[in-house]
């Protein structure tokens, strides 16, 4: 298969090209990248895929929205959330469908807290906005397209990176094993939980 993986400097998004890399011809997209996008910029997504052109899976791992305390919050915090990682990536849905091949597949990235965590109440939001929009979408997808979300809680490399003294999340490299199952399994509007 050909795969586009959005956000494949990341963490994630690194531990994902490795693991589809063996078996399919893997496309790097982010920022910085020769294939540059921002999943918040819908023009920067048509840009992509008219570099890229027709592929059979769009992986994006490339979300993410800040934690804010609800006393911190503003409009502006909640805005960038809402575009950087539910808006984005619905977009990103719809524009992929121009450009997948028959069966092809989105899989996007959600998260999970696993339980209420200080300053995690936009996150939450922005998270089950993502799996209710997954569920629903796949029953509008044409030609046999899927989408899946994969809804990582912490992951360990982050944890190191970040110099926190808890480091028991999941490896990236496990984490990326969720991506891989729903690029090549034959399932669609499922959220996927690595562990």
């Amino acid at each position: 298969m050909r795969v586009v993986v959005i956000g494949a400097s990341g963490t994630i998004g690194a531990a994902v090209v490795e693991a589809l890399g063996a078996r399919h011809e893997v496309v790097r997209a982010s920022r910085g990248s020769d294939v540059p996008v921002d999943i918040g910029d819908p023009a920067s997504l048509d840009r992509m895929f008219d570099v890229v052109g027709e592929v059979d899976a769009v992986v994006c791992a490339a979300a993410h929205a800040r934690l804010a305390a609800l006393g911190e919050m503003t409009a502006e915090h909640l805005g960038e959330a809402l575009r950087g990682k539910l808006i984005g990536q619905a977009v990103l849905v719809a524009r992929s469908t121009a450009h997948l091949r028959d069966g092809g597949s989105v899989t996007l990235t959600a998260g999970d807290f696993g339980r209420p965590t200080p300053g995690s109440a936009v996150g939450v939001l922005v998270n089950e906005g993502l799996r209710g929009f997954v569920r629903a979408a796949a029953a509008d997808l044409p030609r046999g397209l899927r989408v899946n979300v994969v809804s990582p809680g912490w992951v360990r490399e982050t944890q190191v990176a970040l110099g926190m003294t808890d480091t028991s999340g999941v490896p990236a490299r496990v984490v990326a094993r969720s991506y891989v199952e729903c690029v090549e399994g034959g399932f669609t509007g499922r959220n996927l939980f690595p562990a």
